[in-house]
């Protein structure tokens, strides 16, 4: 590109020179040889005119007076009738350029210059000419020089970025270059950076969530099917087993509710307008506290339900299940003692509550704990952050509302339409 515009630069001012300089030297040339002709007649008509005046009073035309009419370069020859001529100046070799005139009594005035001397000043003008016109080449070709690496310079910049985001680095660069139809591309680019970022982050968080909600139910999926193992009786294997296709139906719910997240989250919509619906509290908990009992006895802990009964709330299905199943086992990793759920109406909302009778949650972990990474142990710090986005997405919200024992209440909306408890 850089050449192309540097032979485009010079072939555009090459024609110019042509255009422009032919024509003034060939002009220049007949404006020098009018010039020397011009003067020639001048110096003529002047030592004709002195001769007229000689002749007019009688008198024999002065030399001395006539070489002073005429420039000492010159040459200049009179001739009078029935008189020898006279003749003053350097007679001129080779090829002349003359000028005579005829007076009314016949004299004649010839004036001569060697052409030489007008080639000369010809070459003199024509080289000044040239030197102007290669001046402007030398100008033109610093000039394109200048301007090619202006332009590639940003389009070779431009390539790097868009070879940067092929190869994985969606960092916007924000560079402008001051030239219009540039700076869109590059700000086309970084939109494009912006958003491949987007979708970059939102991938690796749908990988994250979807590692640590599908923990869950495949855990206790383990723990029935080991069940099923260990036992003989085929009563314990048909319960064991019906639990366990509940599992296997909450792991589907799981996948296809971050599935559909991602999607509506990609399309711009919003979730909880298409899937909300109403929520049997009790059977949420029942479902919980049966899939999270032997893990809690394994503990040697124990896990009670408290509260009022019948309360109907809207969600996703599925969503408190996940939300409840994240505070259970937090409660089981890092707290202690017994496990408490209680629920209770309060106005419009209804309100879930997980305590246990463990140490709690420090101050400092306490105003950070649902950002995530943020863990008290050695885990991954996801499931209280995840838990949270859940809870919002159902228009609800999750909090932490006692630090020592530690109590997280979850807050979703009241079906109207039902008693909603005892």
């Amino acid at each position: 590109m850089r050449r192309r515009l540097i032979n485009t630069t010079l072939g555009v001012v090459l024609v110019v020179v042509a255009v422009l300089g032919i024509p003034l030297a060939f002009v220049e040339t007949r404006a020098i040889e009018t010039t020397a002709k011009d003067n020639l007649k001048a110096e003529a008509a002047r030592v004709l005119e002195v001769v007229e005046l000689r002749l007019s009073s009688g008198d024999q035309p002065d030399v001395a007076v006539l070489e002073r009419q005429v420039a000492s370069s010159r040459y200049a020859a009179i001739t009078i009738p029935g008189r020898p001529v006279l003749e003053f100046g350097n007679k001129p070799t080779g090829r002349t350029l003359n000028v005579s005139m005829s007076g009314p009594h016949g004299e004649t005035v010839t004036v001569s210059e060697s052409r030489d001397k007008v080639s000369q000043r010809v070459r003199e003008s024509l080289l000044l000419i040239l030197g102007v016109a290669l001046l402007a080449v030398a100008a033109a070709t610093a000039l394109a020089v200048w301007q090619a690496r202006r332009l590639a310079r940003p389009l070779t910049d431009l390539a790097e970025t868009a070879e940067r985001l092929g190869s994985g680095d969606p960092r916007p660069r924000q560079r402008r270059y001051d030239v219009p139809e540039l700076d869109r591309v590059a700000e086309v680019l970084d939109q494009s950076a912006e958003r491949i970022a987007r979708m970059l982050t939102a991938e690796r968080r749908l990988a994250a969530d979807a590692s640590h909600q599908l923990r869950t139910p495949l855990t206790a999926l383990s723990m029935r099917l080991e069940e099923i193992i260990a036992t003989e009786d085929p009563g314990t294997v048909k319960e064991e087993a019906a639990i366990a296709l509940t599992q296997v139906e909450r792991l589907t719910d799981v996948v296809e509710r971050l599935l559909t997240s991602t999607r509506r989250g990609a399309a711009g919509r919003d979730p909880r307008t298409e899937s909300a619906v109403t929520v049997s509290v009790d059977d949420v908990i029942r479902q919980q506290v049966d899939e999270w009992r032997p893990a809690v006895a394994s503990a040697h802990r124990a896990i009670r339900v408290t509260g009022q009964s019948g309360l109907v709330a809207v969600a996703t299905p599925g969503a408190l299940a996940q939300v409840l199943a994240t505070l259970l086992e937090n409660a089981l990793m890092h707290g202690g003692g017994t496990v408490t759920i209680s629920t209770r109406r309060i106005g419009s909302s209804i309100v879930v509550e997980v305590e246990d009778e463990g140490a709690g949650v420090s101050d400092v972990l306490g105003a950070r704990v649902f950002e995530r990474a943020v863990s008290g142990r050695n885990s991954t710090g996801l499931g209280l952050a995840v838990a949270r986005d859940l809870a919002e997405a159902d228009g609800g919200r999750l909090e932490l509302l006692q630090l020592r024992p530690p109590v997280f209440a979850v807050f979703l909306g009241a079906y109207p339409g039902a008693g909603n408890g005892d």
